[in-house]
């Protein structure tokens, strides 16, 4: 199953006086979810999978300019949570790596706020090629977003899909087939979004390649993505994007 869509070009935005209103990086939840906030980010965290479902957060241009840095800062479970949890021998001797949702390189603004992305309810099982260039790729531009837009709110997250990599570890951790990021900004009153997916493998991927709408995400994920954006809009702002938005363009 191809997890990719072609980019649907539609100049259409959206105007919107009222302010955004706080939290409006949260997705929809139930009562049965594990919801962790922490000082930076929130998690929706499964006990089932050993992994997020989503992890999601604000990022503002002045917190992407701090001096955090990632020395000193240990993968370990999260001691407050007294659920199950993945470990690090989980993940020893596997063929994954450790990759964060919620990218500590996004928390520069905080020591205590990027030490809590190195929890393992911020992690999923990711292929190093996809870890370290093309998802790496992204998250340096979600940066680049948040410094040019302002603000920028992310929620990222696997897809578990048909989990054709198994899960690793005597705990049975989900390694999902692929990772997704839903983004929204704001700017001079008219919000846009999109939303990428890469598969959770080798292949080479182009941001302009794996964009497709957040209504096409929540029909992959299931995933209700910014529930709090005003219903007069929300159906509009989520069923389309224009790549110019977002300084891209077509191949």
């Amino acid at each position: 199953m191809s997890f990719l869509c072609a980019a649907l070009l539609c100049g259409c935005v959206f105007q919107q006086s009222l302010p955004a209103p706080d939290g409006l990086e949260i997705p929809a939840y139930g009562e049965n979810q594990n919801i962790l906030s922490y000082q930076g980010h929130t998690v929706s965290y499964n006990t089932s999978t050993l992994i997020p479902d989503w992890v999601a957060y604000e990022l503002t241009d002045e917190e992407t300019r701090g001096g955090a840095t990632r020395q000193d800062k240990n993968f370990s479970m999260d001691p407050s949570f007294r659920k199950r949890q993945a470990m690090r021998e989980d993940y020893r001797g596997s063929e994954w790596t450790r990759g964060h949702m919620a990218p500590a390189a996004d928390f520069t603004w905080d020591d205590s706020a990027m030490a809590e992305t190195f929890y393992f309810t911020n992690i999923c099982p990711q292929r190093e090629e996809l870890n370290n260039k093309d998802w790496q790729y992204l998250e340096k531009q979600v940066r680049y977003w948040a410094r040019s837009h302002g603000k920028v709110w992310v929620v990222s997250g696997p897809i578990v899909g048909e989990n054709r990599y198994g899960r690793i570890g005597d705990r049975g951790v989900v390694v999902p087939d692929a990772f997704f990021k839903a983004l929204l900004y704001e700017k001079g009153g008219k919000y846009h979004a999109i939303a990428f997916v890469m598969g959770n493998d080798a292949s080479r991927y182009y941001l302009q390649d794996c964009c497709l709408t957040i209504n096409e995400l929540e029909n992959i994920t299931g995933i209700d993505f910014f529930p709090s954006l005003d219903d007069a809009f929300e159906e509009e702002v989520e069923d389309s994007y224009r790549l110019s938005d977002w300084g891209l363009r077509k191949r």
